[in-house]
């Protein structure tokens, strides 16, 4: 039978400092290819070490992570760097680059992978047609807000079609209308690839309105629970869905998708 499982914690510890208190104590759990999960708990809790913990930016002090059935714990660095190609994270502070336009902050990872140049700008055009930055391609990401600066992360992260995406507040310093239109995204990446989406988040609202299972982070330790239920309150002044002002995600996928079978078969 073939193993579906694509993150796997088995008694996990993860600290700072060698003498300090563990940050994350005894977690343990399997996350299937394909899940979607809210990632929830105060800040300081452990949520940004969990993630760093999966994308391989923390190693844990004990216990043992496995990502896509591979043990994870003596890899090499080249090892590691290759099974990072298959996942994608975005954090709070964006992690662009400064001295690079919004076009090359997006098409950096796929330079890193040798796509050819006339490809690779029909895919970062398409992605910052989505996100609504298309006309702010060739500006420095200084120059744009902090929403805006989230939305070129969120670009880069996902214009790789990752199988796993990790993401920390990405709907932190936006507006509902382009919050909406990046968690619709997330969704049909989630649906029409399979993409495993762990999304961190303190918004009760978004956990409300789409109702996937959470992993709650409090007092060191990890817990699932099933989502959130939805407040019985009616809201009628809650904003008319007006995020479709582009194509269709699950067009864009498509085509996107094509265009790197296209790629492959070169």
């Amino acid at each position: 039978m073939t193993d579906n499982t694509a993150i796997s914690f088995a008694n996990v510890g993860a600290r700072y400092d060698d003498n300090a208190r563990e940050v994350l104590s005894d977690v343990s759990f399997n996350i299937s290819a394909g899940g979607f999960y809210f990632l929830s708990g105060a800040s300081g809790a452990g949520k940004t070490t969990l993630l760093r913990l999966i994308y391989q930016l923390h190693k844990p002090c004990r216990g043992q992570i496995k990502l896509f059935g591979h043990i994870t714990n003596d890899m090499t660095r080249d090892e590691i760097a290759n099974l990072r190609h298959k996942m994608a994270i975005v954090f709070q502070e964006y992690s662009l680059l400064s001295h690079m336009s919004v076009f090359d902050n997006v098409a950096l990872p796929l330079r890193v992978r040798g796509l050819p140049e006339s490809k690779i700008k029909k895919l970062v055009i398409k992605v910052l047609e989505w996100v609504g930055l298309a006309k702010y391609a060739d500006a420095n990401p200084k120059t744009l807000s902090g929403g805006q600066q989230q939305r070129v992360s969120v670009a880069r992260a996902i214009i790789i079609q990752p199988a796993i995406l990790l993401a920390d507040e990405p709907t932190g310093n936006l507006d509902d209308e382009n919050a909406s239109r990046l968690m619709e995204l997330f969704v049909q990446m989630n649906k029409t690839f399979g993409t495993t989406i762990i999304l961190a988040t303190h918004s009760t609202k978004l956990m409300e309105t789409y109702k996937f299972p959470i992993i709650h982070v409090e007092n060191h330790r990890v817990s699932f629970s099933e989502s959130r239920t939805p407040a019985t309150h009616t809201q009628p002044h809650a904003p008319q869905q007006k995020v479709w002002r582009g194509p269709k995600p699950q067009n864009y996928f498509a085509e996107l998708s094509k265009q790197f079978d296209d790629i492959g078969n070169a």
